[in-house]
């Protein structure tokens, strides 16, 4: 028979009336019929799928209105599952066509109930042989003791699921078993509905009503479309079995318990579950960012400027947008040219006299009409310090432009395919089939979900667990795999981990839960790896007691309190992760807390980015933080760590805001384009108190409190575990931030070394509280929109080796006390250092050039020593002022001025020492020059004599 003979609508209608096995032998006719035969999927293979005794839809009960790829393909995977439990060891031995026929022809089928040959299941079991199918005719079954299966066979309920219910306690002792069809309900006697111990059970399209399934190794089952109501699995030992498209609802505890080191003694059936578990295996895709906020925030696939172009600096008032490629060059631009002060100064009458000028004044030349043609005569160039690498990188929007789009692609979210090709332990982890295999189920409204407890071993994959206490335990060296599934609404934390659990937790959707998301505690070690974990009431992660774990490439939004939260000496690895828009900070670690943070994007968080408190010390190390509402980085009370290679970028708040009381490690950051300070540093809490309203809340850590004294993990590895006693700020670039680049109010010693410090919209440094010593040593502080180091009164600082260039006030000004050594400064718009009030410093071996204004000046009541500066003549010929009224006070003595002509190259000015900072391989070095070479190459012409008012300088040709 041709199949041109008929159009082909006609002969899909007439294959459509054919039964499986027909379909199957008109299949091997020809190509042809083959392929006519694959065409009937949405008709006579849906219609085979959905009437099966056996089988539900393929999507139920998680999806049951969406239609699977291939109904035959379907139907094919649900009738090989079906038949698992006939494949027995002992037929192993012969041909399968052997054992088909021996079966097909010695079974039987025994009617069970009203009107059948036996009127209870136990006079049936009697009387069947091996795989005879006893079906259960409508009605109620009741067995008053324990039925004992003895020999394999099939028990089914005739009619339609709930037809027929059996009241009953069977304890298998046969190989295999299969029951199909049939409401289980409890006997009057046992909530045990069935137990095995040895054989293999397989449970298809049954309900299981307020009783428990038991199930020991060797024994194992597969249980397919059942719903469990108010019903348990316990599985102890169990080497591997597969529950599949089951409902649970209503447990009052879990509704599956996996206890106990899967059994090196392997029933029959492991072999063919293993295979089926195989064939039905989800395929790992890409992450699905099209939904995700954090997609649309920062358009991956777009440049990182875009989103950031939202972010603008507020310091009082609304300032416009600073990142495109334009605006940060005019920024840039606007920094470096001279500004005009907002009031009317007076200028002084006359040199010799002593002006009554505040710490902004300025003198009567400042706005000569031949200033633009003086000012290339007296300007020193400065721009080849060892930190002037550094300093190129910031002034040059497109090598900003660069290294932004070099970060964007660095930190990408990866995915979990790409995850599992580099690390293998996580790849093992997903292809494992042990223990309990769980897919497609759903379990709601209950206690529980899944326990897993003394060495016990679970993989989840696809199941949706909502409204329970909590979805997954996991302890006492537990093992636990979840892919792909949806974990949401619990009452409790959706996932726990205790007592040194593992496992991988991967490509889960984790959300709005009441607790943590993944609460992570007492030694346990998971993989938490392509996560989704938004929208909780409290944290996404919580990491407590010595908990540890790899955190990587999730997800982590919109939760009510941090993302990630660590503390009580947790100390997890934390990378690749993208933690943004929490109501709270993106991390916070409290309580001793560690942890390694690295390459992370955090960002639109309301609370700062990385918050660390109370003994938090954790590595804080190649992140980006940015675009927060609140600071980039707190340093709260006593908190610790290295925060090393960061960029901390467009914040609402300051770059980084620390406690003096703290004690970090701040090195080599990016600080920038945030809309306070970039760095500040207070001796007093911060108003909001120590975390916002319900940040630490209820939730209970008084477990991991009282063992946080203890020992930590001697097998642990700390990276960092360098001591310190005072906080340290060094080799940061922090530029272009709202106000002062560093603010200091401290009540504690800080160390400011080999920073660069540029074009900020205040003081470079302002030192405004300093009851210790503050060390600001080997940095580069250079046109910033005020002076470049403020100090105030009682303060202690030591500025050594400094260069402190064009900035568009005074280069420094000093109320406090200390030292001011071996400085460059120069090109500053104003006075280029100015002492007031009570200052007393010890102002030796500095070179000095101000531009308009004094090289030093000195007023008020000022005092201190004045000795040994290089001093080169600017724009206005002045150098040293200094009051009568206080000379026994202020010695000044052995200072040089260099005097020049107009138009003469300077060029050799800054070379015996070069220019300021000296900062050699990173790492900050002396640079006092010998005795006597200081301006040994000075070949300039120099004015001799005596100052106005008596103070020498020493004449050197």
């Amino acid at each position: 028979m041709e199949v041109g003979g008929l159009p082909v609508e006609l002969w899909q209608l007439i294959f459509s009336y054919l039964h499986l096995p027909d379909l199957g032998r008109c299949s091997l006719v020809c190509r042809a019929w083959y392929e006519l035969v694959l065409s009937l999927d949405k008709t006579r293979w849906r219609q085979l799928c959905l009437g099966c005794l056996e089988h539900r839809h393929p999507n139920w009960p998680n999806q049951p209105g969406v239609e699977p790829q291939s109904w035959r393909e379907a139907f094919k995977q649900h009738y090989l599952a079906s038949k698992t439990w006939t494949k027995t060891m002992q037929d192993l031995d012969s041909s399968n066509c052997l054992s088909l026929f021996r079966r097909r022809k010695g079974r039987r089928r025994l009617c069970v109930g009203a009107g059948g040959e036996f009127g209870s299941l136990r006079a049936a079991l009697d009387a069947a042989s091996p795989y005879d199918r006893l079906v259960l005719l409508p009605g109620m079954h009741e067995e008053q003791s324990e039925v004992l299966l003895k020999v394999p066979v099939e028990v089914v309920g005739q009619g339609k699921l709930g037809d027929v219910a059996l009241l009953a306690s069977i304890d298998q002792h046969c190989p295999t078993a299969h029951l199909c069809n049939v409401v289980f309900m409890p006997a009057r006697f046992t909530s045990v509905l069935y137990k095995t111990t040895s054989g293999y059970v397989q449970f298809d399209n049954c309900n299981f009503e307020s009783g428990q399934l038991q199930i020991h190794a060797p024994g194992t089952c597969q249980v397919k479309f059942c719903t469990f109501s108010q019903s348990s699995i316990h599985l102890r030992s169990v080497a591997l079995c597969i529950l599949e498209n089951c409902e649970f609802t209503g447990s009052e505890n879990a509704s599956v318990t996996v206890e106990g080191c899967p059994s090196s003694d392997r029933n029959w059936a492991c072999k063919h579950l293993a295979m089926l578990a195989k064939s039905c295996a989800a395929s790992v895709g890409e992450p699905d960012l099209a939904g995700c906020p954090m997609a649309r925030w920062d358009g991956w696939e777009e440049s990182l400027l875009g989103p950031v172009r939202t972010c603008k600096i507020v310091v009082g008032e609304e300032r416009s947008s600073f990142i495109s490629a334009a605006g940060a060059q005019a920024l840039v631009g606007s920094a470096q040219e001279d500004i005009e002060f907002g009031e009317n100064l007076r200028a002084a009458k006359e040199e010799e006299e002593y002006p009554a000028l505040d710490s902004n004044s300025s003198d009567s030349d400042l706005c000569s009409n031949d200033e633009e043609d003086a000012q290339p005569a007296y300007k020193l160039p400065y721009q080849a310090h060892s930190l002037s690498h550094t300093l190129a990188d910031i002034t040059d929007s497109r090598l900003q432009s660069n290294r932004l789009h070099a970060l964007q692609r660095d930190l990408k979210l990866k995915s979990l395919q790409q995850e599992l090709l580099q690390d293998k332990e996580a790849q093992s982890l997903a292809n494992s089939l042990q223990g309990c295999i769980i897919r497609q189920c759903l379990f709601r409204d209950g206690k529980g979900g899944i326990f897993i407890c003394s060495q016990g071993q679970a993989k989840l994959e696809g199941s949706i667990f909502r409204d329970l206490t909590y979805a997954v335990r996991c302890v006492q060296n537990s093992k636990v795999i979840m892919l792909r599934n949806d974990i949401h609404h619990c009452k409790a934390s959706g996932i726990f981990l205790r007592l040194s659990a593992g496992g991988l937790i991967a490509d889960n959707n984790i959300h709005s839960n009441c607790e943590a998301g993944v609460d992570i505690r007492k030694g346990a070690n998971p993989l938490v790896l392509c996560n989704k974990i938004h929208s909780g009431l409290r944290s996404g992660i919580v990491v407590v007691g010595n908990g540890k774990g790899i955190i990587r490439s999730n997800q982590i939004y919109g939760n009510k309190e941090a993302g990630i939260y660590i503390l009580y000496n947790g100390n997890p690895a934390v990378s690749g992760n993208h933690i943004f828009q929490g109501l709270a900070a993106g991390i916070a670690v409290n309580e001793n807390g560690r942890g390694q943070v690295t390459g992370n994007v955090i960002c639109e968080n309301q609370w700062g980015g990385v918050d660390i408190r109370h003994g938090g010390d954790p590595v804080l190390r190649n992140n980006l933080i940015s675009c927060g509402y609140s600071d980039g980085v707190v340093v709260g009370e006593h908190g610790k760590g290295l925060i090393e290679g960061n960029t901390i970028y467009g914040n609402k708040g300051c770059g980084v805001w620390m406690m003096s009381s703290s004690l970090p490690h701040l090195i080599n950051n990016q600080i920038s384009h945030n809309s306070i300070y970039g760095v500040a540093v207070f001796c007093h809490k911060d108003d909001a108190g120590d975390y916002p309203p319900g940040q630490v809340g209820s939730e209970s850590f008084q477990e991991e409190r009282e063992g946080a004294g203890g020992e930590n993990d001697p097998d642990s590895e700390e990276e960092y575990q360098r001591p310190i006693s005072v906080a340290l700020v060094e080799l940061n670039s922090i530029n272009h931030n709202g106000a002062a680049g560093l603010h200091v109010k401290s009540s504690e010693a800080l160390n400011i070394i080999a920073n660069v410090i540029h074009a900020n919209r205040d003081d470079g440094v302002a030192v405004l509280q300093s009851s210790r010593l503050t060390r600001i040593a080997n940095n580069s502080i250079s046109c910033n929109s005020q002076g470049g180091v403020l100090v105030e009164a009682d303060c202690q600082v030591e500025l050594r080796g400094n260069g402190i260039y064009a900035n568009s006030s005074h280069g420094i000004i000093s109320k406090g006390e200390g030292v001011i050594a071996e400085n460059d400064i120069i090109g500053n718009h104003r006075c280029g250092l100015q002492l007031l009030h009570s200052a007393d410093m010890k102002v030796t071996k500095n070179r000095i050039q101000s531009f308009r204004d004094y090289g030093i000046a000195l007023f008020d009541e000022a005092k201190g020593l004045v000795q040994e500066n290089l001093i080169f003549q600017g724009r206005s010929k002045k150098s040293i002022l200094r009051p009568i009224s206080n000379e026994e006070d202020c010695i000044i003595q052995n200072n040089v001025l260099l005097t020049f002509k107009k138009r003469f190259d300077m060029e050799c000015m800054l070379i015996n020492p070069p220019a300021r900072p000296h900062v050699e391989g990173g790492t900050p070095v002396s640079c006092t020059a010998p005795g006597g070479q200081r301006v040994s190459s000075i070949t300039t012409r120099v004015d001799g004599g005596c100052h106005h008012h008596g103070s020498i300088f020493c004449t050197i040709l």
